[in-house]
């Protein structure tokens, strides 16, 4: 039986947390291999909506949920996530949550750090969240991050605090932010131990005793290909890979365990914060995607810029982060639209061509060419077989399989479980 690897396959917010919640039903194991709690999956379960940014979904349908050591953990935010949940009737105990011991955390240093550059950039920003992701991976590269382990041992934590504030200490100071003493972090950390270290695990080896017993891992990303620090639209990225050759580094298993790579993309395309987004809209219509698909974001509440389908943008994210199918979602939001657009390539200083640039001023340069095609007035709306589509509707399905090079392995038809339209499951392979 194979494992199964969910990617977003354009700038994140695709209804990831809906389709991995989907597939855990058929998983033993749920893992989050990179990102932080800037990331955000919306889980609608019968009557209850469950808002996750560090835990893996899985812990919704009763799973094992690693997070791995890829990702960036922010103590107080996980614990008030656990808090949260647990209000809704979910428990997690150390039981159903295991975390990498070699996970690096995330200090209030870094959250200070990531918004006072931020202000800095002024017109130039980037968009973070502000969260401290950013900071405490270059931390961890730096080697003066602090890693869960840590905090069972003090004496660690007294040199690890003096390295690091020397460095960020300088920086806050250098961007006229208040700076922070080493006892106050200290401080911090001692509070949050005793709540997270009964969470600490050889999670590597956790996950080899699964895999030999043939066990079905769900890995699940979070952002999109196209926020990748390498592949994405650098500078306006995130600050890890988001693509599934990542799912092996992250959680301490071999560049084979992604098994099959499920990319998640929307009928439709958004984007939350600043960065170049060819097919944006910026009428009627733009604000009509935005109202039906409830554009916003689920961590920072942003609403999303919208726009039509990127053919060139996702068939680039299938090729780098290994896509074997895709999951498209929200495809109810384009119902009774007249007729609906697809980016099939761009015109940069008057050639065409069907490659996204690397290079940021040729980003912002690039204007989409489009193919229109009818589109239908039948409701798509919680279908849950092909039969059940219209077929201007599949026309469009199958026009965007056509020009990604990737079949459409799941349909997703409205925010509910069920709602889903299965063609091939991915952990037959």
């Amino acid at each position: 039986m194979s494992n199964v690897t969910v990617i977003g396959a354009q700038w994140g917010d695709e209804g990831k947390g809906k389709i991995v919640d989907w597939l855990a039903s058929r998983a033993d194991i749920v893992v989050r291999f990179q990102g932080g709690h800037n990331a955000g999956h919306t889980l609608v379960v019968g009557d209850q909506v469950y808002k996750l940014s560090l835990l893996p979904s899985g812990v919704v349908s009763g799973k094992l949920g690693i997070i791995g050591n890829g990702v960036v953990v922010d103590p107080q935010a996980l614990l008030a996530e656990i808090a949260r949940i647990g209000e809704q009737g979910l428990s997690v105990t150390p039981e159903t949550l295991r975390i990498a011991e070699n996970a690096p955390l995330i200090l209030p240093v870094h959250g200070a750090l990531d918004r006072a550059r931020e202000a800095a950039r002024g017109e130039r920003k980037i968009g973070t969240t502000g969260r401290g992701i950013g900071p405490a991976y270059e931390d961890k590269v730096a080697r003066r991050g602090i890693r869960l382990c840590d905090l069972a041992e003090p004496e660690t934590l007294d040199w690890k605090l003096d390295e690091l504030l020397l460095h960020h200490n300088t920086l806050l100071a250098g961007l006229g932010a208040p700076t922070f003493s080493k006892a106050e972090l200290l401080d911090y950390l001692m509070q949050v131990a005793s709540s997270v270290l009964p969470f600490m695990a050889a999670t590597w080896d956790i996950l080899d005793d699964a895999r030999r017993q043939g066990k079905r891992i769900l890995f699940e990303g979070a952002q999109a290909v196209m926020l990748d620090v390498d592949h994405g639209t650098y500078p306006f990225v995130t600050s890890s890979n988001t693509v599934a050759a990542n799912a092996g580094t992250g959680s301490g298993m071999g560049p084979g365990a992604a098994g099959f790579v499920l990319g998640i993309a929307k009928a439709y395309c958004t984007r939350v914060g600043e960065g170049p987004f060819p097919t944006e809209l910026f009428d009627e219509t733009g604000r009509r995607l935005g109202e039906r698909g409830h554009e916003f974001g689920t961590v920072t509440g942003r609403p999303r810029r919208c726009g039509w389908f990127d053919a060139v943008l996702v068939r680039h994210a299938v090729r780098v982060g290994g896509v074997d199918g895709l999951a498209l979602t929200k495809l109810d939001v384009l119902d009774g639209l007249d007729e609906i657009r697809i980016c099939v390539g761009y015109e940069l200083d008057g050639k065409k061509t069907e490659r996204f640039p690397s290079a940021p001023a040729a980003q912002q340069r690039i204007r989409p060419v489009y193919e229109t095609i009818e589109g239908w007035k039948e409701t798509t709306h919680g279908a849950r077989r092909w039969a059940d589509l219209p077929a201007q509707a599949i026309k469009y399905v199958r026009r965007i399989e056509e020009l990604v090079g990737a079949p459409v392995t799941l349909l997703s038809t409205s925010p509910d479980r069920e709602d889903t339209i299965l063609v091939r499951d991915p952990f037959e392979g």
